[in-house]
């Protein structure tokens, strides 16, 4: 099917499906839908410098956040601030810092006292080379105001390391059954390793873990031929799904299958930056599309599925970070395919995403001043 043909098809399935047509420009390309009235209220709740991820712990309610710069920063429901310390030396400039923050499965209780985490960062090489690295500590804390990683160990290395500061991805996600910790490792900007099987770059991979979270084994690749995966979660039917950037479009949601093969560099819904074209994806080449795709883009940060009773018409819904147009995408899933429902937008970029243990959702924005770095909790508007 080529790239006229495509587009009309889409467009038909997006009138079908009742949500909003985006309208055509003037040189052909797709406008961004208009953005739906917002039916949440946002209370500012704190400010960080360039947070990268939040996440919650299930037992307890506190969150915990990132700064890209090397900290890690909690908040109790109560609303008193906390750090935690021993966090490991990163690589920051670019897209490069400290990343992703997820707790050990089976290790909850209603006290913050030790935990098992994983967390993710920009790592320096030999040379002017910079990677990945996931490592695996305790956290231990002691009182209400600090926490303490101890026994930080690296347990995997995105290989090889190289230069340049783009596209760590360094999203991780636990499955269901809590028996494997799963990485996105993106391609660095480098593209072509990410076909290449004898490299890491522009691939899923995974890592065997115990009852502990300790890894039994090597990691081993999940897929292939992704660019910047930022974000990375199993929905309510255990099935595992990433959000990655396109290149100048092309922004992609996958449907994540053993030993699939997405196509970048060899296949993209956009373009290059240079205008130079990327082949579409086309039934019968040999990749696995996308079960959506945006032109133009929305720049995701992260995502989460919506599991909670606070909106309850948005259960089971793919809710997206997104950073241009700053916002928050709604997805409806339809099997293994998925259709825009509708855009949110906000006033600054979006980083990252999670829902409370009471269902409402937190958002952190995407900023380096504290002016454009709150973080926010969203719940229903109060009818008049």
């Amino acid at each position: 099917m080529n790239h006229f043909l495509r587009l009309a098809f889409s467009l038909v399935v997006l009138a079908t499906a009742s949500c909003t047509v985006p309208a055509t420009g003037d040189n052909g390309d797709i406008q961004a839908p208009e953005a739906s009235e917002r039916p949440f209220q946002m209370q500012e709740i704190a400010r960080f410098e360039e947070p990268w991820a939040i996440r919650f712990d299930e037992g307890t309610g506190v969150l915990f956040v990132t700064e890209k710069g090397g900290q890690i920063k909690f908040l109790e429901p109560g609303g008193k601030l906390g750090t935690v310390s021993g966090v490991p030396r990163v690589d920051y400039g670019g897209q490069g810092g400290l990343g992703d923050i997820l707790f050990a499965p089976g290790r909850t209780s209603s006290t913050l006292d030790r935990r098992t985490v994983y967390l993710s960062w920009a790592e320096a090489g030999r040379g002017d080379t910079r990677g990945a690295a996931v490592g695996r500590a305790n956290m231990v804390c002691e009182d209400h105001s600090a926490c303490d990683l101890r026994d930080l160990k690296v347990i995997w290395r995105q290989t090889p390391k190289v230069t340049g500061r783009g596209h760590y991805s360094h999203r991780l996600a636990i499955s269901p059954d809590g028996k494997f910790l799963y990485i996105a490792s993106g391609d660095r900007q480098k593209m072509d390793p990410a076909q290449d099987r004898d490299s890491d770059l522009g691939k899923i991979v995974r890592l065997p873990i115990d009852d502990n979270g300790e890894p039994t084994g090597p990691a081993e690749q999940v897929s292939l031929g992704h660019r910047n995966i930022l974000g990375l979660r199993f929905d309510p039917e255990g099935r595992l799904w990433d959000i990655e950037h396109g290149p100048a479009g092309g922004d992609e949601l996958n449907l994540l299958e053993s030993g699939a093969n997405y196509g970048w560099p060899l296949a993209s819904d956009g373009r290059h930056y240079s205008g130079k074209a990327v082949p579409d994806h086309e039934a019968g080449d040999g990749f696995t599309a996308p079960a959506i795709s945006w032109n133009p883009v929305i720049a995701p940060g992260d995502m989460i599925f919506y599991t909670g009773n606070v909106f309850p018409e948005w259960k089971g819904d793919l809710l997206i970070a997104a950073m241009k147009p700053s916002g928050i995408v709604r997805v409806r899933i339809e099997g293994e395919r998925a259709r825009e429902a509708a855009r949110y937008k906000t006033e600054h970029r979006i980083r990252s995403i999670a829902q409370a243990p009471d269902g409402a959702i937190w958002i952190v924005e995407d900023g380096k001043h504290l002016s454009s770095s709150r973080l926010l909790r969203l719940t229903p508007n109060i009818p008049e």
